[in-house]
């Protein structure tokens, strides 16, 4: 009796092929090892803690109380007449999300360099893997958002959800595209340049107060116009003003910002694939 069976992982490995060839019917060929590797970062991630997943909570609820007592009452800094707790949890849900792609994609090659020297498998699986874990993450970080705004509301507190939550999932989407692209980016130089590793998370979390994360972009219009040129030109700023717009009815909306930042965004992307394509051929010699 002949087999029926039909393999459809059979692919032609090519010394040569185009920067811009992205493989992506294998990917969507290999969409269980995606799977398995979601699976794999978010049950290794919290194995053996005592916690376990609640520390998706616990985090951005720490973050949140740190930022009210330092910077909302020690500081004293505006929060557009928001709910300080409200609004540093908007900042932070959003920032997480895209710091925890950029950091994670920008050690990819590194941490699996294991993986990547026995086995054929389209690498862009393994980039992508990270986003839509850290989606899973950001879903239930959201949660807890949500259930800081049903608090608020019955609170009476003073803030309004706008039409512009139906861009969330654009705002969504051009975060993790953003923190994917430069990821790569950082990942294809680590593996010449090790010292970049290093950089990676203290340079995130000095993007942050570049970052409209702990005040409004109006605050820093107001108060410091000679430097908010580098807050307006960061393409996170306008993506977390959007998001506390749409949820809370405060801070900066344009289509402008909106489009600059998808712009950038398309760019860091467009250009961390060529680079990603390019090293990974022959990184595992390096690394």
């Amino acid at each position: 009796m002949e087999a029926t069976h039909k393999d459809t992982h059979n692919w032609t490995i090519e010394s040569k092929s185009s920067l811009f060839d992205l493989k992506l019917k294998e990917v969507w060929a290999y969409r269980d090892l995606l799977g398995l590797l979601v699976r794999r970062d978010f049950v290794s991630f919290y194995k053996q803690t005592i916690f376990g997943p609640l520390w998706f909570f616990i985090q951005p609820l720490l973050t949140t109380i740190i930022f009210t007592f330092v910077f909302g009452n020690l500081a004293d800094i505006s929060t557009d007449g928001l709910p300080k707790p409200l609004f540093y949890m908007a900042g932070i849900t959003a920032w997480n999300y895209f710091a925890d792609c950029l950091t994670k994609t920008s050690t990819v090659f590194k941490d699996n360099a294991s993986i990547f020297g026995k086995v054929y498998f389209p690498r862009l699986i393994m980039p992508l893997s990270i986003v839509v874990s850290n989606l899973v993450r950001f879903g239930v970080q959201m949660l807890l958002f949500i259930a800081f705004i049903i608090y608020y509301y019955f609170e009476g507190a003073n803030f309004n959800i706008t039409w512009a939550i139906f861009l969330f999932p654009l705002i969504v989407s051009l975060m993790a595209l953003l923190g994917l692209g430069t990821g790569m980016i950082i990942s294809a130089m680590t593996t010449k340049y090790r010292d970049l590793a290093f950089l990676v998370t203290f340079g995130v979390q000095l993007l942050m107060y570049a970052t409209t994360v702990i005040y409004p972009l109006s605050v820093a219009l107001e108060k410091y116009p000679e430097y908010s040129w580098v807050i307006e030109y960061n393409p996170m700023t306008a993506l977390i003003e959007v998001f506390r717009y749409g949820f809370l009815g405060e801070g900066t909306f344009s289509w402008h910002d909106i489009g600059y930042s998808a712009s950038v965004t398309l760019a860091f992307l467009v250009f961390g694939i060529i680079i990603f394509n390019k090293v990974e051929k022959n990184f595992i010699d390096t690394v």
